[in-house]
């Protein structure tokens, strides 16, 4: 397993899994493994947790996807939130920060519909303003920033940046490098290139930065 994320599994809080497509890559199975004491789980994971043999700490949601012998049996653990104008990872998010966990890990929140990914990542752009927060997928891991920041990296690794605003850009230590540029439209600051261990974002702005594992 990469060092990289060796080294800030210790870094951890809570690990909210929400119901998209439960992971299979090795980082994020080591993360529900080392931290299956404090997983905060969207109830339409919970089946699927308890299948792999980990026991949520919090089940949260407003029980629509969750069967009612797992809600009979875990009902001690099971926080019923019916607000409409939140998803399910919001009511596990908002949970975890007003119970002091300020650094979290995000499993899950990709994959079975586009619609449900997009709005899953886009949200880190307001969860960070609360939290030290990121997401693993099987692929890789997100990671909302803004302002000037450096990102530990390896020559190779792939990485692509999303511009939530229209703030100039400036990228330094990848192949494709840019110069104080407007992104205008997701895909133009994806699919680079780190070129060795590090590499910098320069923007006024937020940005949601993907680095494959």
């Amino acid at each position: 397993m990469n060092t990289i994320y060796q080294q800030i599994f210790k870094d951890i809080d809570a690990v909210i899994l929400a119901a998209g497509d439960f992971p299979s890559h090795p980082v994020p199975l080591a993360v529900l493994e080392q931290h299956h004491d404090r997983i905060i789980c969207c109830d339409g994971a919970a089946d699927l947790l308890l299948q792999v043999g980990f026991s949520p700490k919090i089940i949260i949601g407003d029980g629509d996807s969750l069967s009612p012998e797992i809600q009979e049996k875990l009902s001690d653990r099971f926080i019923r939130y019916t607000d409409q104008e939140t998803n399910d990872l919001t009511k596990a998010f908002l949970y975890a920060v007003s119970h002091q966990y300020h650094r979290l890990w995000i499993l899950g929140a990709t994959g079975k519909r586009e619609d449900h990914t997009l709005g899953n990542i886009s949200l880190l752009a307001d969860y960070m303003d609360m939290a030290n927060v990121q997401m693993l997928t099987d692929h890789g891991r997100l990671i909302p920033s803004k302002g000037n920041a450096i990102f530990t990296s390896y020559p190779g690794q792939q990485v692509s940046v999303f511009c939530m605003d229209q703030q100039p850009i400036t990228l330094r230590g990848l192949k494709y490098p840019v110069e104080g540029r407007i992104i205008n439209r997701w895909w133009e600051a994806t699919l680079n290139e780190a070129l060795s261990d590090r590499f910098e974002i320069e923007t006024n702005g937020k940005v949601i930065v993907f680095q494959t594992f």
